[in-house]
């Protein structure tokens, strides 16, 4: 079983927004190529992901199947491609601070990989998943970065300022000549 761990600069949910959005799958899976379909109701456990692996003229048509979604904690699924075999993924993320800590593990349930000795299987995915981790984090951490934005221009919209930082700046600015003339015509 491979096993990799990465903290990410955002909550929970930011990681299973990404994980929930089926069609983004090959964005951060290492290996999947293309999107063939997304069952209508993924990632309910029973629904499918049908994707491809490989690149051409070697593409292995396959499907992931979803089997345990307890968002923003737990996801597991099952990926199948033959002639390779079939894989158990799980997901599992625990808040840390601002961030989250996200474990992905990977075994083989089926096919060839089974009789290849764990090391040699482990060594080859802990590659490949830490970079997949890698691409995880980048989706859910823009995703987190751009819904602080969106909030922080509401609040400054329901607080009547400016949400562009640049007319911020203009208005801090402003405000402060205002309060020097102020000071200087006091004095004066």
């Amino acid at each position: 079983m491979s096993r990799n761990v990465r903290e990410m600069a955002c909550a929970p949910e930011s990681v299973f927004e990404v994980l929930a959005e089926g069609w983004l799958f090959p964005s951060w899976v290492v290996g999947a190529s293309r999107m063939r379909d997304v069952d209508a109701d993924w990632p309910a456990a029973g629904s499918r992901l049908h994707h491809s692996f490989g690149a051409w003229p070697l593409l292995v048509d396959d499907e992931t199947v979803s089997t345990e979604w307890d968002p923003p904690r737990r996801a597991v699924m099952v990926a199948t491609g033959w002639p390779i075999g079939e894989a158990r993924i799980s997901i599992d993320v625990k808040p840390r601070g601002k961030g989250s800590v996200v474990r992905l593990q990977e075994e083989a349930i089926a096919g060839p990989p089974r009789y290849v000795p764990d090391m040699v299987i482990d060594l080859l995915l802990h590659w490949r998943n830490a970079e997949t981790l890698h691409r995880l984090a980048y989706l859910a951490e823009g995703r987190h970065a751009r819904s602080r934005e969106t909030t922080a221009e509401e609040e400054n919209e329901d607080a009547g300022r400016p949400s562009s930082p640049d007319v911020a700046d203009d208005h801090e600015a402003e405000e402060a000549a205002q309060a020097a003339e102020a000071a200087e015509a006091a004095r004066g």
